[in-house]
């Protein structure tokens, strides 16, 4: 076992740290309280290659490996969770389906401007009676020769409003079932596409979230990725690799909490001494920074084993199941160790607790992790 990161991997680790805390700190309460988009912030990540980390250079991308990834998105994720589920859409979800499943021309019209940040993805699989059953879609799309043709709402959709690609699942045979659901991407703007208001968050609130209307909207043949009836698959296939991400933007969550109640505990004084040498205080230390390494070593195992080609879909919902719940307790540790100064949103240990609760839920919930882990070792 080798736990040694490589030079590449410290320096692309270090970049992501040095962008969070110049580019994304500075603000990241008040875009919080006024559930304000990181415009600027996004643009300058795509600049920096952190949207399309592990897409193919050919189209842009940073031909990264995913442990590259991670450790990028945790040092985002320690700063703005917000910022840091706009990364982990574009580069797990939209990015890695399209440059690992679609078409040569699908690549080089849509890959190669997502990767750079000239243009955002989202991907819409999540529907009003679709969340966790994702075979149960209501969304369809009627093949109708040269087109086809889409009808359907999608829910809780990440970048809702700020995409201008949107990966589309929906159904285009019910007879078939799951067999017969498709992926399509579908361009912001085109007739029948329309964007709901804006959902009113308890975190990430920087982030925007939409409902997606489709009413008779037209996607050409060639907008559909693979061959038909693989739609199923290839969502979940994504999502393995995109709860990799999230686990990694829980990690961070954590990471970034620890930080600041190990620094807070330095510093604030009670009973004649600083608080982490209260025993009270210093246990609960020493509680979140075993959990959040106990959670950095099943990410790290997962990114490697899809870095490897091997089967992921277990470490990757280990990992994703462990590090949420890793986050919800130790930010709301981090809370405690603030006291009162921890209720209040200069300190930011409480925006990153209500951030963390969201970890738990999308991308598969904690009770879907669980369901493909014992299905996976009772399989064994």
């Amino acid at each position: 076992m080798d736990f040694k990161l490589t030079e590449e991997h410290i320096m692309i680790r270090d970049a992501a740290r040095d962008f969070a805390r110049n580019e994304l700190l500075p603000g990241v309460i008040e875009r919080d309280e006024k559930q304000e988009f990181p415009s600027e912030q996004i643009k300058k990540m795509g600049e920096l290659g952190f949207l399309g980390m592990m897409a193919s250079p050919e189209f842009g991308g940073g031909g990264m490996d995913t442990i590259s990834y991670i450790l990028a998105m945790e040092e985002i994720s320690k700063i703005d969770a917000s910022a840091s589920v706009v990364m982990s859409v574009n580069n797990s979800l939209v990015c890695w389906g399209i440059d690992t499943y679609g078409s040569q021309e699908q690549k080089e019209k849509y890959l190669s401007k997502l990767t750079t940040g000239e243009k955002l993805g989202a991907f819409c699989l999540s529907e009003p009676e679709a969340g966790s059953d994702a075979t149960s879609q209501r969304t369809t799309a009627i093949d109708k020769g040269d087109h086809y043709l889409l009808n359907g709402t999608k829910n809780w959709i990440t970048n809702g409003n700020s995409a201008d690609y949107y990966i589309v699942i929906a159904q285009t045979d019910r007879e078939k079932k799951h067999k017969g659901i498709n992926a399509f991407i579908v361009e912001k703007g085109v007739e029948g596409f329309e964007i709901g208001p804006k959902e009113q968050k308890m975190g990430i609130r920087g982030s925007d979230t939409h409902s997606l209307n489709f009413n008779d909207v037209k996607v050409p043949k060639e907008n559909r990725i693979g061959e038909d009836g693989f739609g199923f698959k290839f969502a979940m296939k994504t999502l393995s690799g995109g709860r990799i991400g999230i686990a990694a933007q829980a990690l961070g969550i954590a990471s970034g909490a620890y930080e600041l109640a190990l620094d807070y505990s330095k510093q604030r004084k009670a009973f004649g001494t600083e608080i982490c040498n209260h025993q009270a205080i210093a246990f609960k230390l020493a509680d979140m920074y075993t959990s959040i390494e106990a959670s950095r070593h099943l990410v790290m195992k997962a990114a490697w084993e899809k870095d490897q080609g091997a089967n992921y879909d277990l470490s990757g919902a280990m990992a994703k199941v462990y590090a949420s719940k890793t986050a919800m307790d130790v930010t709301t540790e981090a809370v405690q160790v603030h006291g009162g100064n921890g209720y209040v949103k200069e300190y930011h240990v409480e925006r990153l607790m209500r951030d963390a609760k969201i970890t738990q839920i999308y991308e598969g919930t904690s009770e879907i992790q669980k369901i493909v882990i014992s299905r996976g070792i009772l399989r064994d």
